[in-house]
């Protein structure tokens, strides 16, 4: 495509449609995603989006239509079972979370390439496409995609707007709110819930592939610039969107360029250079650091401290929103 990408955004129709769809599925996967990276359950954004493979392929097989909220229904519906089950598996027998996810993502995932196999070898020809979901399709995206993703969107983002306190206290210190008498359960349940939304929302635009990094790669980049929750949260919704909106106008410059796949590799470049430039956390703000505390010891200065990740970091970052 000639040009850049404000006049291509407003010359191009679907390039504005996936533009807008991208960067409201990256702020929704991103903002959600800072609590899976908080509670080190980066693995659940890849679990749900393989749970909900089942979810896609059955709501086909019970309905016949490929309408998009039919089929998110059916992925928020296997994707919330699985993530139920995960929580039942670790609260009812010894098996950690980690394995739990592994077992859920791959039994699901099977299940889901069973069904699709099944489908594909049907008499009709209208199910052809829904493997276009393993790794996402954006140019698909129509009009009211975007709607339902801005809508479903923006009504989880409230749901966590009001409910901030009790998700505070369930990534940095469940036990303290089930003392203050909060039901930490059902408010699990609900963030659980919110990123099941955020992660099924996504599939038709990056894949249930590459979906887990839409969720974690934001979050993990904010993290590096800042020790606040409230500012991580919005950063990484920033981050996640211009992900998107860059994904989409990445794949308008040359032909089967994939937007899915350009919106991660945007995302992951994000997080290598807030990894390697972050302020205090950076690779190369620690050599400069470095450098300097040794330019004071060559000079007789003393040993001045180096200021470091201390161990209680998690709860630095909770306590000043």
């Amino acid at each position: 495509m000639d040009g850049g990408f404000l006049p291509a955004l407003f010359t191009d129709h679907t390039l504005r449609v996936v533009g807008l769809g991208a960067g409201a599925v990256g702020a929704l996967a991103g903002s959600l995603g800072c609590f899976a990276l908080l509670r080190r359950q980066s693995l659940l954004g890849d679990a749900v989006s393989h749970a909900a493979l089942p979810g896609i392929a059955l709501a086909f097989l019970l309905t016949g239509s490929r309408a998009t909220p039919v089929l998110v229904l059916g992925a928020a519906l296997t994707g919330w079972l699985g993530t139920l089950f995960v929580m039942a598996v670790v609260r009812h027998s010894r098996i950690p979370e980690d394995s739990a996810l592994g077992i859920l993502l791959s039994v699901f995932f099977g299940v889901g390439l069973v069904l699709l196999t099944f489908l594909q070898r049907g008499p009709t020809a209208a199910q052809a496409g829904l493997d276009t979901f393993l790794f996402g399709q954006a140019a698909t995206l129509l009009v009211q995609d975007v709607i339902l993703v801005l809508s479903l969107g923006g009504v989880a983002l409230l749901l966590l707007a009001l409910s901030w306190k009790e998700v505070k206290l369930l990534a940095f210190d469940r036990e303290f709110g089930r003392v203050q008498g909060i039901p930490m359960g059902r408010v699990d349940l609900l963030l659980t819930s919110l990123l099941v939304v955020a992660i099924v929302l996504g599939l038709q635009t990056v894949g249930v592939v590459l979906m887990s990094a839409l969720v974690v790669a934001p979050a993990a980049a904010a993290r590096q610039w800042t020790d606040s929750l409230g500012r991580m949260v919005i950063l990484a919704g920033a981050l996640g969107a211009g992900a998107g909106v860059g994904g989409a106008w990445m794949s308008t410059l040359g032909d089967g360029i994939p937007t899915g796949p350009a919106i991660v590799l945007l995302a992951s470049g994000v997080v290598a250079v807030s990894i390697l430039a972050a302020p205090r956390r950076g690779v190369l703000w620690d050599r400069i650091r470095r450098r300097r505390v040794r330019a004071r010891l060559a000079a007789g200065g003393g040993t001045p401290g180096m200021p470091s990740e201390a161990p209680g970091e998690r709860e630095r970052l909770g306590g000043g929103d």
